[in-house]
Formats: structure tokens, sequence, C-alpha cells
């Protein structure tokens, strides 16, 4: 039995309607495997005040890591060199004031990763992150990329305070 014309006319057309958008998550992705792919080393992470002053809230100089894969998956590691070790010396004997002062000096999450280069804008879709408010959450961020710099902005807190996070990456 034959295939009726219209039918193949229609299946043509509903075909090609799905072209524009497999090729635009194709350059999607391929836009984050050549611009931000690889690994990332931390330089700052500050608070911008209100009035224009700069608090280090991991530290002068925090520690960190962002990898950033192929297919637009990461993984976030923000600590502050400050920490003390906890006198114990095991994870789940320490005080309250260095289990406050580990979690407090820390920020991870990891999940996908997308960016949108005509708004300047990285989406972060978490799957997980150590303050547990964070989880399932999409994040958006302004963000510049400059010789190989990366640096974004979060959203101002209910303070007025804006998150900043710089990133230099590391050459391969």
């Amino acid at each position: 039995m034959s295939e009726h014309p219209l039918f193949r006319r229609r299946t043509l057309i509903a075909f090609a309607a799905t072209v524009p958008a497999a090729v635009a998550g194709a350059m999607a992705a391929r836009s984050v495997t050549s611009s931000l792919a690889g690994t990332w080393t931390l330089v700052a992470a500050d608070r911008r005040m209100p009035d224009g002053s700069v608090v280090h809230d991991y530290g002068a100089a925090p520690d960190g890591r962002l990898m950033i894969d192929e297919a637009g998956r990461y993984a976030l590691q923000i600590f502050s060199t400050d920490r003390s070790n906890f006198v114990a010396k095991d994870k789940a004997g320490g005080t309250d004031a260095e289990m406050r002062a580990a979690v407090v000096g820390s920020s991870t999450h990891f999940g996908s990763l997308a960016v949108d280069w005509a708004a300047k804008t990285l989406r972060f879709a978490i799957e997980d992150s150590s303050f547990p408010n964070w989880r399932g959450q999409v994040q958006t961020r302004s963000f510049v990329l400059r010789d190989n710099v990366l640096s974004w902005e979060v959203p101002p807190r209910p303070d007025g305070a804006v998150p900043i996070s710089i990133w230099r990456r590391l050459a391969v």
C-alpha cells in the first residue's frame, strides 16, 4: 500500500519544523563548549555593597574551582582559606562554631549551565547545593567573558548587596 502524498508532506513539514530547534540546541551546546568548557580557578568571591564598597565574603584570598564540560554540566566550589581545622580531627566531631565556620566558609553546587550570549546571562539549573534551599532552583546571572576571565553578578540581595564571582581559566 502506497503512502498518501499529503501524509508525506505533513511528515516533512513536521520534521523541518524541528530542525531549527535542534540546530539552536547544538549551537548553544557548541557555544558553551567553545567558550566556557574547561576548568576555572577562583579569583574573587565578593559582595558589592549599595555604597560601592566591597566585602570579601570568603576572605581576601578565597580558593575555588569551576568545571564545565562539553555538554554544559558544571560543578562549582568556593572555599574561604581562613577556615580552621577541626580540633577533633573528625568531621562529625566538630564544635558548633567549627561547623558554622565550615558551612559559612564554603559554597558548592552542581547541575547544568546554559548561556544566552545575546543577553549576556548564565542560567544555572542547580541539581544540588551545599545550601539546601538552592536544590532544584534555576538561577540567572549576568556575566562578562574577557581574555579567559569569567565574571558574573548575582541579582541583588534584599539588603542591596550584589555578590560577584570572578574566575580565570586554567591553562590546558
